[in-house]
């Protein structure tokens, strides 16, 4: 069983126990407070984190709050409910916030997996507030990743869930990921001035600003090498990922093809690029 480390006064991280090349070390649940905690993330289904999460919440648990209903970081949010009694709040269910209705796309592997029966007992708006014991937490609608992801805004700190990683680029998997919104969400972030970011997965970033110039560069970046792959012929998605995804592990070949399909979709809604057929791996895609 995992042990809390303490990061500042009044907060304290837990690994849940799921390192995998698209968890990295595993999920951080955070507790927040000193009296009744907040969790933050309660993590995958597993009944050791659960455990060691209320072995560490000795003060009681008073909210669980879930950035997003992917299944490494939402589905202990019910049991971890039905034990302490404290309410489930999030944006909305996995559907909530989706940009894009693209269930035509075919299952191409390489997902995070959706957790399809999340459901928050409270629904959060952008910009509303929670507070326990010490702490007050300011949401943040902060979709791209996955439609329903909130950010958490504690004072000049964020929890950005899979927003923001300290350990690699984001995922934006179509169609619960859309990447237009997460360029939105991020330049949002970079609006403000804020001095650390806690990352669902990975250390806390401490140059967070930094970090969002370099996610949004290496995005646009990918871009360009996408158009570059288009030009002057068609080629399909899988040509594109080969080509650019060139020092990968086959193992994420498929993660990354959904990032490629997430670029075209997105270039498809401002008319830059036609698909030849219905979106696909195997479909040709040209420049408009």
């Amino acid at each position: 069983m995992s042990t809390a480390t303490t990061l500042e006064p009044g907060l304290r991280v837990l690994r849940a126990p799921n390192p995998s090349p698209m968890t990295h070390t595993g999920t951080n649940t955070y507790l927040l407070g000193d009296g009744p905690v907040a969790v933050i993330d309660p993590g995958p289904d597993s009944a050791a984190h659960l455990g060691a999460i209320l072995a560490a919440a000795t003060s009681g648990i008073s909210h669980i709050l879930v950035t997003h209903a992917h299944l490494d970081h939402s589905p202990l949010a019910r049991a971890l409910s039905s034990r302490t009694g404290a309410p489930v709040l999030a944006f909305g269910d996995a559907r909530a916030g989706r940009a894009m209705s693209r269930d035509d796309l075919p299952d191409i592997g390489g997902g995070e997996g959706v957790d399809h029966a999340f459901a928050p007992d409270h629904a959060l708006s952008d910009g509303d507030e929670v507070a326990g014991s010490g702490w007050t937490l300011r949401a943040l609608w902060t979709p791209g990743h996955f439609g329903n992801h909130l950010s958490f805004a504690w004072g000049d700190t964020v929890f950005t869930g899979d927003l923001v990683m300290g350990w690699a680029s984001t995922m934006v998997s179509p169609p619960d990921g859309d990447l237009g919104q997460f360029m939105a969400s991020c330049e949002r972030l970079a609006r403000s001035d804020w001095r650390r970011f806690f990352p669902g997965h990975g250390d806390p970033i401490d140059t967070p600003l930094a970090r969002l110039d370099w996610l949004l560069k290496h995005r646009r970046g990918r871009e360009a090498e996408i158009l570059a792959c288009l030009e002057a012929r068609s080629v399909t998605p899988m040509a594109i990922t080969t080509r650019i995804y060139d020092d990968i592990s086959p193992a994420l070949r498929p993660a990354a093809l959904r990032n490629v399909l997430a670029h075209l979709i997105d270039l498809e809604a401002r008319k830059v690029i036609a698909w030849q057929g219905s979106p696909g791996p195997d479909t040709h895609v040209a420049l408009r």
